[in-house]
C-alpha cells in the first residue's frame, strides 16, 4: 500500500497578516494543492488522504470549493477526505456543496465507520462539531478484519503543550487500536510519534503550504508505504509548498553590519515566492541611516511581502553624550568604566579580555539596554 497523506490546506484563509499580499498567498495555496496531486501521481500512490481542515471555514467562497474538488478530481485514484475543526460537517457546511458530485473518485467521509480500500481498511474520524473533548478515534475496532489498517483523524495528540486539549488523541492510539498507520491533521508542521517498536505509525503531515512566519517543517505532504499488515510504515515528507517565509533577526552594533544584512537579503532566491520579516535591534550609527532606508526599499519592492521591524534599533550617540543618557546609578558607573577601557590609550590595568574593541561593544550593548528601559518607562 502506498498513499499520500496531507491535511490543513485551509483554502480561503484571509492571510491578513501579510496585508495586500494575502490574495497571492491564497492563490499559492491552490497551486500547492495541485502539487499534492502531482506528487501522488509521480510516486504512484494508490490513494490520497486529506485529514481535515481542507478549508479555512464553512463560509469560504463556493468557487474555492469547486476549485478544490476539481484539483482532487484530477487524480487518477481515490481521494478520501474528512472534515476538520475548521470545516466541521454541520448543516450548511462546505461538504454539502454540489461540487463533490463532480468527480466519482473524491469521497467525503462524514460518518465514523470502516471502509474497505485497496489493500486493507480505512477508519475515518470526521469532525462533526467545532470543539470537543472526546477522543475522535475511540470508536475504531479493527478486530475481525484482514489487511492493512489505516486510520484518519483530526485532533491533538495528548502530551502536546496546549491551552485546550481539543479533540484529544492518545499518544499510543495506533498501537492500542491495532492500526498500521494513523494519518493526523490539525498541526501545521510535520511530526511523528514513534511507538515502542520505533515505528512511525502516528504522523502529522503538516500543511501542504506554510501559513506564516515561524512554522517549523511545514509545506509538505507525507508519502507513506506499508509493505504488509503489521510492518513498520515508510514515512517520507515530500515538498509541495511554493512559498518561503524568511524570519531574519539581526543585531546592529557598528558600521558595516547593515551591509552584511543587505548582502544576505539580496542572496535570497525566487524573491517573488518569498515573504520576509526583518527584525533589527542594537545601535545604528548615524552614518548608516541611508543604508537602512535602502534595505527597507529592497524588502518592500523585491519580495511577495516584506516587513522591517526596527523598534529596538536605536541611534548611536557620541560616547560621552550616550553616557549622559544612561540613568544615573550603577549602569552609568559601569558605562563610564567601559568608555575608559574602550580608549586604546588607556594606561590602567585591563581585566582579562577587555580589549578596546570588546569594551566598546559592551558599552554599546549597555547603552541599548538603557535606552530600551527608558523608552519602556522602566526605572
Amino acid at each position: 500500500m502506498k498513499f499520500i497523506h496531507t491535511a490543513d490546506w485551509q483554502i480561503g484563509m484571509k492571510a491578513a497578516h501579510v496585508g495586500e499580499a494575502g490574495s497571492r498567498v491564497r492563490e499559492k495555496r491552490l497551486e500547492a494543492a495541485r502539487n499534492v496531486v502531482e506528487a501522488a501521481k509521480e510516486f504512484g500512490a494508490d490513494f490520497i488522504l486529506v485529514a481535515g481542515d481542507t478549508f479555512e471555514d464553512n463560509g469560504v467562497d463556493p468557487i474555492n470549493i469547486q476549485k478544490v474538488a476539481d484539483i482532487l478530481g484530477s487524480f487518477d485514484g481515490p481521494v478520501y477526505i474528512i472534515p476538520g475543526n475548521h470545516d466541521p460537517f454541520v448543516p450548511g457546511s462546505v461538504w454539502g456543496h454540489s461540487s463533490w458530485k463532480s468527480h466519482d473518485n473524491v469521497h467525503v467521509l462524514t460518518e465514523a465507520e470502516p471502509m474497505q480500500i485497496t489493500g486493507g481498511w480505512l477508519f475515518p474520524c470526521p469532525v462533526l462539531e467545532k470543539y470537543s473533548l472526546k477522543d475522535p478515534t475511540a470508536w475504531i475496532d479493527t478486530s475481525g478484519k484482514d489487511g492493512i489498517m489505516v486510520g484518519m483523524a483530526h485532533g491533538n495528540v495528548e502530551g502536546l503543550q496546549l491551552e485546550e486539549p481539543d479533540y484529544p488523541i492518545p499518544r499510543d492510539a495506533a498501537a492500542h487500536l491495532g492500526l498500521d498507520y494513523l494519518a493526523l491533521g490539525h498541526w501545521h508542521s510535520f511530526g511523528s510519534f514513534p511507538g515502542t517498536d520505533g515505528a512511525d505509525r502516528m504522523v502529522y503531515s503538516g500543511t501542504h503550504e506554510s501559513t506564516g512566519f515561524g512554522e517549523r517543517d511545514s509545506g509538505n505532504v507525507t508519502l507513506v508505504e506499508i509493505s504488509e499488515e503489521g510492518q513498520a510504515p515508510s514515512v517520507t515528507p515530500e515538498r509541495t509548498g511554493v512559498l518561503e517565509w524568511i524570519d531574519m533577526r539581526k543585531e546592529i552594533m557598528g558600521e558595516g553590519d547593515l551591509d552584511l544584512v543587505r548582502k544576505e537579503i539580496e542572496s535570497v532566491g525566487e524573491p517573488s515566492n518569498c515573504l520576509v520579516r526583518l527584525t533589527l535591534s542594537g545601535l545604528l550609527p548615524l552614518s548608516e541611516d541611508e543604508r537602512l532606508t535602502d534595505i527597507k526599499g529592497v524588502i518592500a519592492s523585491r519580495f511577495l511581502f516584506g516587513q522591517v521591524n526596527d523598534l529596538e534599533l536605536y541611534a548611536a550617540a557620541d560616547d560621552e553624550e550616550a553616557l549622559e543618557e544612561i540613568p544615573d546609578g550603577i549602569m552609568r558607573e559601569a558605562g563610564g568604566v567601559l568608555i575608559e577601557l574602550a580608549d586604546p590609550g588607556y594606561s590602567g590595568e585591563r581585566p582579562d579580555g577587555a580589549s578596546p574593541e570588546v569594551a566598546l561593544m559592551a558599552f554599546r550593548e549597555l547603552y541599548a539596554i538603557a535606552r530600551k528601559q527608558t523608552d519602556g518607562g522602566e526605572q
